[in-house]
């Protein structure tokens, strides 16, 4: 008892001193909070003009956006992860990994400047986006039409969408690419093809300036991502025991539809900010319009994806039915902005019958594609950027050729550069390492402990 008495005795000054510096910097925080009340907050307030607010409204909207943005990488990991086999989910999140962090400090030092903003630097590769330049100079070039946010803002909801190209091959390739190929491949295909591409709309290029018109990249992005990945499989090849000599051998089924599903529910949430942010501007009613016919166009994607199902293979595949969502989803990326949700609505139901007719006509030829991503984001990215030109104002002859030079560039550019890496290095696994499964070959550890 004594010696406890004589710690409560030594404990009790610094108690005390620790209340009243507590209770201090509370007083502290109401004064502090009066004097701004009392002195020229308001007069700063009242100075604010209509314009300027619009300006932080925006401003904070696209940031918003661009976390939104961020969260779909977790939708394409979980979405992966669930349609594979439990012994490739360490490979798969570990290439999610890399793919949004190289792809974040690859469009900094090169791919921004690339792309953006405009004529002054389009297509060229350039250093550093904040190197030798001074953003106030150039806020005309990167908001020409908008301006209504700052050129960080702009940035990191750009680079946001950089990495997704590469996001769309790792899906294609699961299960038998090599660790080290696939992350050179990401590199080149991030820090190179991306930018160079997405200037010829986005940065105010030849297609740009021909009346192309991708809202939120339905061909940028998402027909680059899937024909690129189209490339990679050829030259990669089937999973053992997918095929056999005459047609299917036996289906590989994913681990876990429940991981699946919260991937693809994630991915159309994400989608609200894919689109809803490439307004560029908190202008109200579009950005009601944008997110509207986002949402209605992956339920009819849906919808459509589970009738077509039913007719072609007599049941109801769930698979099939979240691929169907997402094509919904990729293919009004394009014309977001320019169509009535009517029209949207038609459109997303194109997209989920279509993706069906793709995934299993791919399947009739022996493409092996784990989670449909040549025809979710390849296919159904080139028919959501011609219907731009049926449904909205786009010229439909440069909708075409836009849409197949975007699918070509990828197509070949990915073939070209997987080929020498496989001359060079190789990129598949062993046969061996394959069967063990890519956790325990590539990475010595396993998802889910037995113990």
């Amino acid at each position: 008892m004594n010696n406890v008495s004589t710690l409560s005795r030594l404990l009790r000054p610094g108690l005390f001193l620790l209340i009243a510096t507590f209770a201090l910097s509370l007083t502290g925080d109401l004064f502090a909070q009066h004097r701004v009340t009392e002195g020229n907050y308001g007069e700063y307030i009242d100075t604010i003009t209509a314009e300027e607010s619009f300006f932080t409204i925006g401003n904070m909207w696209l940031i918003v956006c661009a976390v939104l943005v961020f969260m779909m990488h977790l939708g394409f990991a979980t979405l992966e992860s669930g349609l594979t086999r439990s012994k490739n989910t360490i490979n798969i999140i570990f290439k999610n990994l890399f793919v949004i962090s190289s792809g974040l400090l690859l469009y900094a030092l090169f791919g921004f400047r690339t792309m953006y903003p405009g004529s002054e630097f389009n297509g060229i590769m350039s250093l550093g986006f904040w190197i030798d330049v001074n953003p106030d100079d150039y806020l005309d070039l990167m908001s020409a039409k908008y301006a209504n946010y700052t050129w960080w803002t702009d940035f990191i909801f750009q680079a946001m969408f950089a990495a997704t190209a590469a996001t769309i091959v790792s899906g294609a390739v699961a299960e038998r690419v090599k660790l080290g190929s696939f992350m050179i491949f990401t590199l080149l295909i991030v820090g190179f093809a991306y930018p160079v591409a997405g200037s010829w709309e986005w940065g105010t290029g030849w297609l740009d300036r021909n009346g192309f018109h991708d809202f939120a990249g339905s061909s940028v992005v998402h027909a680059f991502g899937g024909f690129a990945a189209l490339a990679c499989v050829l030259i990669l090849g089937p999973r053992r025991g997918k095929y056999g000599t005459d047609g299917p051998k036996k289906p590989i089924i994913g681990h876990s539809m429940p991981l699946a599903s919260v991937g693809v529910f994630l991915l159309w949430f994400g989608w609200f900010g894919f689109n809803g942010g490439s307004v560029l501007s908190a202008h109200p009613e579009m950005i009601g319009l944008v997110v509207t016919n986002t949402a209605l166009a992956g339920a009819a994607g849906c919808l459509a994806s589970m009738l077509v199902t039913q007719f072609v293979i007599k049941k109801p595949d769930v698979s099939m039915a979240l691929n169907g969502v997402l094509a919904g989803l990729v293919g009004i990326t394009a014309g977001a902005d320019s169509m009535m949700p009517g029209p949207a609505i038609l459109v997303g139901a194109i997209s989920g019958a279509i993706v069906v007719i793709a995934i299993l006509g791919f399947e009739k030829i022996k493409i092996d594609d784990p989670v449909g991503a040549t025809s979710v984001h390849g296919v159904c990215g080139i028919w959501g950027t011609l219907a731009v030109g049926i449904f909205g104002e786009a010229p439909f002859l440069w909708q075409l050729i836009g849409a197949m030079s975007y699918a070509i560039f990828a197509f070949v550019f990915a073939f070209i550069v997987f080929y020498l890496i496989k001359l060079v290095m190789g990129v598949r696994v062993t046969a061996e390492e394959e069967d063990i499964g890519l956790d325990i070959s590539e990475h010595g550890q396993e998802a889910y402990s037995l113990d």
